[in-house]
């Protein structure tokens, strides 16, 4: 047989041999058909990984990682929503917009119920589960709308949910994970394949409330909209946008409204104001540095962030030079960007949270870059349909005939599976670990050890008033201790409301619960440093950093002096 006809691998003994045809691409289809028949198969399937997944995400989740003051803050605000108090268990400063802890005391009740006796931020933590879940489904939902396989959903979940990085934020309660969860349920109705104006205005909504669950999402919207555009087309263009920006506006105007209908739009001398607190957050709050100066703080988070899982950064980053050659993946990869230009900027303030909002952005472009370059690899003029009709001709000059195109039929699994296998290598023994530590590490023992004395070794809790951080002050009022006594110690010398209940300053108080946060205070607050001078020291948990001393405050003799309950 001369080489004129040796028979290609795109021909009919192609197909005869057991290889795809070429033109069809295993790699991205062209449309989802969510009600094709044994839908159920892979919604099974979608839903074991999401349990699995969100097992990884429970075990050991009420004690790792550390208890973060911000959680302490979050949970403490949605008691006090649940409970009437009103936006915040302290006077409510717009440091944030509030719907996120409002969606947090839908559910925080739950954990309360089921572990009373357990430090309530570890508890509370089950309440992100859900949270993590519809993350989860979302991703995958996504990945499908913009015309992806199955197995490309699953990865990016198995992606998202596993890394290191997942593991540890996402159990934490962080209005970002909120947020998250309303990004991207907008950039699924923003992609749906029925094109309904109605899908377009519900986008909007969705993405009100994930601005009004996280201010920062906001950097996002060029990435949306851009989406919106390329997923719409002639007249109904104009009215997609319309009602995008429409009900976006729409619902995102609440928030200044509340502030104006209150009296606190406006900064003044005797009221908190949501343009003060804007002023704060975007002017006079201190910056974390440059994240390329070695000394600065956001150089240690990054680099902190990397630590605990440089794959889904790095690879994160590199993909997105893969997935911009898909039309699919822009509006993503314009959201990507947004959000590390910002993270980027000389100067601005880099929360150890922000990360949250980026992950699954990673894992789906990682999951989709993998795709476009199987795609591109695969295609009949790509470099493996080469190297398996250079293999076919080689089989033919050796005599081999009609197995020659058999023996090329196991190219391509056999490539795809050494590159699997090559990632896994890489990847797994770091994953491992990481989450192996997640799984297994105590880090609150001396906070729940330092709750349960002033639970058990106080005479009478409802008489004593006590300073602590925002990690212990739901327990305190959980567990008997009234709540205008309970003080979080951020608020000393800083809220009036807080200051007025003490006129003879720190000699009101009789008790300091004094963590690294309290201890590591920028000293600003004379009221703490006089409760940490005039003290003792009755009960030490743990050591180093992580120690927590409970302080009984000393009267002065010769001046007037609280009673020492």
């Amino acid at each position: 047989m001369s080489l004129t006809t040796i028979p290609t691998v795109g021909s009919d003994e192609r197909v005869r041999a057991g290889l795809p045809r070429p033109e069809r691409s295993y790699a991205i289809r062209s449309s989802w058909h969510p009600r094709r028949r044994r839908a159920w198969r892979p919604a099974v399937l979608i839903g074991l990984t999401v349990a699995g997944i969100l097992v990884v995400h429970a075990v050991n989740m009420w004690q790792f990682p550390t208890a973060n003051d911000d959680e302490g803050t979050y949970l403490a605000q949605a008691y006090a929503v649940r409970n009437g108090w009103g936006l915040a268990h302290y006077t409510y400063w717009y440091d944030h917009p509030p719907l996120a802890w409002i969606q947090l005391a839908l559910f925080s009740w739950i954990p309360e119920v089921l572990f009373p006796d357990m430090l309530a931020v570890g508890a509370g933590r089950l309440s992100m589960l859900p949270v993590t879940a519809a993350s989860l489904v979302l991703v995958y939902v996504l990945l499908r709308r913009l015309g992806f396989a199955r197995w490309v959903g699953a990865l990016a979940m198995v992606i998202y949910g596993l890394s290191p990085l997942s593991v540890g934020l996402m159990r934490q309660i962080y209005l970002d994970g909120f947020a998250v969860v309303w990004m991207l349920a907008a950039m699924v109705l923003i992609q749906s394949h029925r094109r309904r104006l109605w899908h377009h205005v519900a986008a909007g909504v969705a993405f009100g409330v994930a601005v009004l669950s996280k201010e920062t999402i906001l950097v996002v919207l060029p990435a949306l909209l851009a989406m919106l555009w390329t997923n719409t087309e002639g007249s109904g263009r104009r009215f997609s946008l319309t009602g995008f920006t429409v009900s976006f506006l729409a619902v995102g105007a609440y928030y200044p409204l509340y502030a104006a209908l209150k009296g606190e739009f406006l900064p003044g001398d005797d009221h908190v104001s949501l343009i003060g607190a804007w002023q704060f957050q975007l002017r006079d709050r201190e910056g974390s540095g440059s994240v390329f100066d070695g000394s600065s703080d956001a150089h240690h988070l990054v680099m902190s962030w990397l630590d605990s899982d440089p794959f889904i950064i790095v690879a994160g980053l590199v993909a997105v030079a893969a997935a911009i050659r898909a039309k699919a993946l822009r509006g993503p990869v314009i959201a990507l960007v947004m959000l590390v230009a910002v993270g980027l900027r000389p100067g601005g303030y880099l929360p150890t949270m922000y990360i949250l909002a980026l992950l699954p952005l990673f894992s789906l472009l990682i999951a989709g870059g993998t795709s476009v370059v199987a795609a591109w690899a695969a295609r009949p003029d790509g470099p493996v349909q080469a190297v398996i009709d250079r293999l076919v001709r080689v089989g033919y000059w050796a005599g081999l005939g009609e197995r020659a195109l058999r023996t090329a039929a196991w190219v391509r699994p056999t490539v795809a599976v050494a590159l699997i296998g090559a990632v896994l290598v890489a990847v797994a023994p770091a994953w491992y670990e990481g989450n192996r530590y997640a799984l297994t590490a105590s880090h609150h023992d001396t906070y729940t050890a330092a709750a349960n004395w002033m639970r058990t070794q106080v005479a009478d809790p409802r008489e004593v008033r006590v300073v602590v951080d925002s990690t212990l002050w739901l327990d305190l009022v959980r567990h008997g201790y009234e709540r205008e006594n309970v003080i979080w110690f951020y608020k000393l010398d800083v809220d009036p409301a807080v200051m007025e209940t003490l006129p003879r300053g720190w000699r009101d108080i009789d008790y300091l619960v004094a963590t690294s946060v309290i201890r590591g205070d920028d000293g600003t607050r004379t009221t703490l440093d006089e409760l940490l001078a005039h003290s003792d020291v009755v009960a030490s948990f743990g050591e180093g950093d992580g120690r927590i001393d409970i302080h009984k405050i000393n009267p002065v003799p010769d001046e007037p002096t609280a009673t020492v309950r």
